[in-house]
């Protein structure tokens, strides 16, 4: 760090609290240093010269931040989600990276929270947040991060049924194993996720006629696919 002043020439010592520490330049106006290492605190630091000591200015040593969870753990490749980290000691958060893809959108709540819009990425990632205290580590916490592939639908087995509904219908397709919700023409129907390409779901009633049939994942909406309800 850097030091500004005047009558610094020949300084013997520079201390951060009781904590010597190691002069690299040294001019009239300005000395640096690599500052030495103390617990979270606020200390004085002073220069000492032939002259005599100075006035002391305050400097802060500052917790590393440390993560205990992400919301969501999981998001479409493209990005652009937001995305809340929580931890400790997030206040001073300068840079929050997704693996090796920086975060934008910013923005520390409090001390235990964050709000960043994720970057595009691909796989499982782990999530780490800098402040002047340092950058996070997967020591604690769960701060892994993982982008999903925008689920697709390429059939409906079978792609009509009664207007009653019930029936059970088997969609497939790929990037399914993580579907929050099947919707036939905008009506939630039940389901279970059966593997990454089949999902299988209950028709939801409706009236005589064809209606889109949506899965839904954190990575968003797939495609459509069209189902006839059949009169009874």
């Amino acid at each position: 760090m850097t030091l500004h002043g005047t009558n610094l020439s020949g300084a013997t010592s520079v201390k951060f609290g009781a904590n010597s520490a190691t002069i690299l330049t040294n001019t009239a106006t300005q000395i640096t240093v690599s500052a030495p290492a103390g617990p979270p605190s606020s200390v004085g630091v002073t220069v000492t010269t032939a002259g005599g000591t100075s006035n002391p200015l305050p400097y802060f040593y500052l917790a590393a931040p440390t993560l205990s969870d992400l919301s969501p753990h999981l998001g479409p490749a493209t990005g652009g989600n937001t995305v809340t980290v929580f931890g400790s000691n997030l206040t001073l958060t300068s840079a929050v990276n997704f693996g090796a893809n920086p975060a934008t959108g910013i923005n520390a709540v409090s001390d235990n929270q964050l709000t960043v819009t994720a970057p595009a990425g691909s796989g499982t990632v782990v999530v780490t947040v800098t402040t002047p205290g340092g950058t996070s580590t997967t020591a604690t916490g769960n701060p892994y991060y993982t982008y999903l592939g925008a689920p697709v639908l390429t059939s409906l087995t079978p792609s009509h049924g009664s207007e009653l509904g019930g029936d059970a219908i088997v969609l497939g397709g790929s990037n399914l194993t993580y579907t929050d919700a099947v919707t036939f023409g905008g009506v939630p129907a039940s389901f279970a996720a059966l593997s990454d390409t089949q999902v299988v779901a209950t028709s939801p009633g409706g009236a005589p006629g064809t209606v889109n049939v949506v899965a839904h994942t954190p990575a968003g909406n797939s495609n459509t696919l069209p189902y006839v309800y059949d009169p009874s």
